[in-house]
């Protein structure tokens, strides 16, 4: 396939989902970066930091195709639009670049990630979704995690330990909030709650490349309020993979999302719970 001056292999359809998931990632991100060394403008979606640029797009195109080739079958949706009804009750759900604020001002904190979920019976969206793998590329460390429901995780490979069972007032949480949600209290009250229990905090805007660091240890524990599928269901598969829990809690309307070991996410969601209710 070709996208303006850079190519990007075919796969292999007899690939089996992890091996598929595995490449799809790693051609994602090359390509994007390769578009990134040519030059980028960004268009902006909701705010100055929610931007999308053609290597998004770019990225996105390579791995629709495939997918459309590889498995006829199954769903497709990604961030950028993509969006195809399946027939086999499994739908690929795609970030082509997981981080785009940073991977447009030169940062190397930005992935490409991909994940396999169930589709629910009825067809409703579920915003935690049974996820049947997950993969994650970040292609400036080369670091790829990957994990599943049929397989451990890893990182490069290699089988990682996943998150321990430190207390939350131990570790170090990641988290991700629009500095326009700390002016609304439904948000911002939960927030510090869980903020002010943990250790300290790092943000540092790629959910997926933070869950992946949650599974292999190098974070402690991650929260973040109303993530679309693409930015929980890669991460969310690879910490289970890992030995790890996540869970989502709503509060004042808003669904938030946590991973880490079982201590620190009961510790999370106790913490986000705690705050006055809404009406």
């Amino acid at each position: 396939m070709t996208t303006g001056r850079h190519s990007a292999v075919e796969l292999d359809p007899s690939l089996d989902d992890h091996d598929l998931a595995a490449a799809l990632v790693r051609e994602a991100g090359q390509l994007a970066l390769l578009v990134r060394m040519g030059g980028l403008q960004a268009d902006r979606k909701t705010s100055v930091s929610d931007v999308v640029t053609a290597a998004d797009r770019a990225a996105e195109a390579y791995v629709l195709e495939q997918l459309r080739r590889c498995r006829p079958e199954d769903g497709i949706l990604g961030e950028e639009g993509s969006s195809v009804a399946g027939t086999s009750g499994r739908t690929w759900v795609i970030d082509p670049v997981d981080g785009t604020y940073n991977f447009l001002h030169g940062s190397s904190y930005w992935c490409s990630a991909v994940a396999l979920r169930r589709d629910s019976p009825d067809g409703t969206p579920d915003p935690d979704a049974e996820v049947i793998l997950g993969a994650v590329y970040q292609p400036e460390a080369d670091k790829l995690w990957i994990g599943g429901e049929s397989r451990p995780a890893t990182l490069n490979g290699e089988t990682i330990a996943g998150p321990s069972a430190t207390p939350l007032g131990e570790l170090c949480a990641a988290t991700y909030i629009h500095p326009t949600w700390l002016a609304d209290p439904r948000a911002a009250m939960p927030w510090h709650a869980a903020a002010i229990s943990a250790a300290s905090l790092r943000m540092f805007g790629s959910g997926s490349c933070d869950l992946g660091r949650v599974a292999d240890g190098e974070l402690g524990c991650w929260f973040q309020h109303s993530c679309p599928e693409w930015d929980w269901l890669p991460g969310k598969a690879i910490v289970r993979a890992a030995g790890g829990d996540t869970a989502v809690v709503r509060v004042n309307g808003l669904d938030w999302f946590i991973a880490g070991g079982p201590t620190a996410v009961r510790a999370l969601g106790e913490a986000l719970q705690s705050v006055p209710q809404f009406a």
